[in-house]
């Protein structure tokens, strides 16, 4: 659909702002507009580049073939192709509409007749052109926005939309933000009577929304009429929301946004009359391929309050690491933080650290998570237990059995707090990403130390082993799933200088089996560390990688240890626990004096005491 645009003013583009109020006057007259569809590509790479186009109203997506990435997001006002258009040559990029968009085209034609007629036009561009280049603002295009400026929602399934959840969402918009919630039956309050919905007039209408507010929340209608489709166009967010009991079949309206926005620019809110036992979340989450989905209990306003902060892009992290018995500090961390006023939408670790956010994602206390780690490595020494090694060094069945204890009979997807943890997969050699599935599953693979335990292996025949072999500290994953601040910790595992082990008095098979029964031999045995401690070890021997992908935003935890504690010391979990607790009060303490840009806001502004307070900071080394 195209109609002449001669009364736009350019005076808000950027590459044109050093022209004559008379040449700008010119250039517009020869501008057409165009109303694109999401999804419709405006350029493609490789094309012959023979328009110049501008963006009036709406979002573009620029990418390169090749790139994993976006390149960059084009909004109103910005140009596109201006330097392909003037210099010649074929499209380096495809820019595609992310949602309902105006641009104006000023085809090549057009143009060189006007710069004949009006060479200071062509004449003051390239100057204009070339300070943009020389001082690299073409390579330096923002970032885009990971926030959504204009959400739909939409009912989920056979369930209808409740309008008590819609109006409760919005009111957590509003405290913050200026937020437009447009229902059905107000569209033509914005749109008026005489303009239909898929015109220039009705994109322009509703793109220009975002000038007033900083949310627009779209309500679309039951079934997909031609309102229903515009909201779902105009979106750069769709919630499709549903009563987790009702009927799990995607409806029309779920079809179409599945057919018109990419898995990340679509979440599934599933509401509970209230707080419980979850299960059989999988059977939503099958037909669909979203990014992310979430549990509201319509009587806890922290469900939704949740579910706006992973949309506007502050949802705080706990990221977690592997380190054996070190992964004991995590409960004392993870006590302090939460005593200190942090609340946390979203937990994921790897190996030891994934099983205790597991456990912290499940609603344990500190306390009980402490009990049952007292329970698996002390009371029944899971790690203790050795077998004949045919497929490991300890009795995996035993070790099963303990987990099971605590983690059994629970999906990760019917957790009310996001949870992931990662393995390694020795079948594509690359790190696996538990997000569904059985907890008590992923919670074994996670830790599965080669060699000491069997690898998990999965329905489909992947072989999964301990996921600190790859990332122990997955900060990556995390910023893939959300964007917004996290609380990161990673040990600094204590360095013994030296082992005083004679090489040449290690046993050979014969003198070491003549040891084993004889505890006198037995006794007379070289000191040198078990395969245990070698292999945990040699796994946390490369920790550092991590940090490059730390963001600003990030708050990164390296709690000090006692130098004379093992990796494998799981008896010492206690007072490791109550150690790192004090340290972390400590350490919080600081951060909130400091006025932590990151989390300084969230920490509560009276802080709980500290135990010991009075003397020095607690140091474990």
């Amino acid at each position: 659909m195209k109609a002449k645009a001669s009364e736009h003013g350019l005076d808000g583009v950027e590459i044109f702002r050093d022209l004559e109020e008379s040449e700008r006057a010119r250039l517009a007259a020869e501008l057409e507009t165009l109303n694109l569809k999401r999804g419709d590509a405006l350029v493609r790479q490789g094309e012959t580049t023979d328009a110049l186009y501008i963006v009036v109203t709406g979002r573009f997506l620029v990418t390169v073939a090749g790139r994993r990435e976006a390149v960059a997001e084009l909004g109103p006002g910005q140009p596109v192709g201006e330097i392909a258009f003037l210099a010649g040559g074929a499209r380096t990029a495809t820019v595609t509409a992310l949602r309902d968009s105006l641009v104006l085209r000023l085809g090549r034609a057009e143009f060189e007749a006007l710069a004949a007629k009006n060479p200071s036009i062509l004449r003051t561009l390239t100057v204009t052109l070339a300070r943009r280049v020389a001082e690299g603002n073409i390579t330096r295009a923002p970032p885009p926005d990971p926030r959504p400026r204009t959400v739909t929602l939409i009912r989920a399934g056979g369930s209808d939309l409740p309008p008590g959840f819609v109006i409760g969402l919005t009111r957590v918009f509003r405290r913050a933000n200026r937020t437009m919630l447009v229902w059905p039956e107000m569209a033509r309050t914005v749109l008026p009577a005489s303009v239909p919905i898929d015109s220039i007039e009705a994109t322009r209408a509703l793109n220009a929304l975002e000038a007033q507010y900083d949310y627009v929340l779209f309500v679309a209608e039951p079934e997909l009429t031609a309102w229903s489709e515009k909201a779902i166009r105009q979106a750069d967010l769709v919630l499709a929301v549903g009563m987790h009991a009702a009927d799990h079949i995607p409806n029309a309206l779920e079809q179409l946004a599945g057919e018109l926005l990419p898995p990340d620019a679509q979440r599934l809110v599933l509401l509970h009359e209230t707080r419980g036992t979850i299960s059989n979340t999988a059977r939503w989450l099958a037909p669909r391929n979203i990014a992310m989905h979430h549990h509201v209990a319509l009587d806890n306003v922290g469900d939704a309050e949740r579910l706006y902060r992973f949309i506007n892009g502050t949802a705080l992290g706990l990221v977690a690491c592997g380190g054996g018995a070190y992964c004991a500090a995590h409960v004392g961390l993870y006590k302090a933080l939460v005593q200190s006023g942090l609340t946390f939408d979203i937990m994921g670790g790897t190996s030891g650290g994934g099983a205790m956010l597991a456990a912290f994602a499940m609603g344990a206390d500190p306390d009980d998570v402490d009990r049952a780690t007292h329970d698996i490595f002390v009371t029944h020494r899971a790690m203790r237990r050795y077998t004949w090694p045919r497929y490991s060094l300890l009795d995996h069945t035993h070790y099963d059995r303990q987990l099971a204890n605590h983690y059994a009979g629970v999906d990760i997807e019917d957790l009310w707090i996001p949870y992931f943890c990662v393995s390694t997969n020795l079948s594509s050699y690359d790190l696996h990403r538990h997000r569904q599935g059985d907890l008590w599953g992923a919670v074994r693979a996670t830790g599965s130390i080669p060699v000491l335990l069997p690898p998990y292996y999965t329905k489909d025949g992947h072989m999964l082993v301990d996921g600190a072999i790859l990332d122990n500290v997955p900060i990556g994953v995390m910023h893939e799933l959300k964007s917004g601040p996290n609380v990161v910790i990673s040990f600094e595992v204590p360095k013994l200088q030296r082992f005083e082990v004679d090489y040449r008095a290690l046993p050979g098979r014969a003198a070491l089996l003549k040891a084993m029964i004889n505890p006198l031999l037995r006794r007379a045995l070289p000191r040198a560390p078990g395969p245990g401690t070698v292999l945990m070890r040699a796994m946390m021997a490369n920790r550092q990688g991590f940090e490059r992908r730390l963001q600003a935003e990030d708050l990164l935890l390296v709690p000090p240890f006692p130098q004379d504690m093992a990796i494998l010391d799981w008896h010492r979990h206690t007072e490791l626990m109550d150690c790192t607790y004090r340290w972390a009060m400590h350490e919080l303490a600081r951060l909130r004096a400091e006025g932590h840009r990151a989390l300084g806001a969230r920490l509560e502004a009276e802080p709980a005491p500290i135990p010991g307070d009075g003397e020095n900071p607690p140091h474990l080394v």
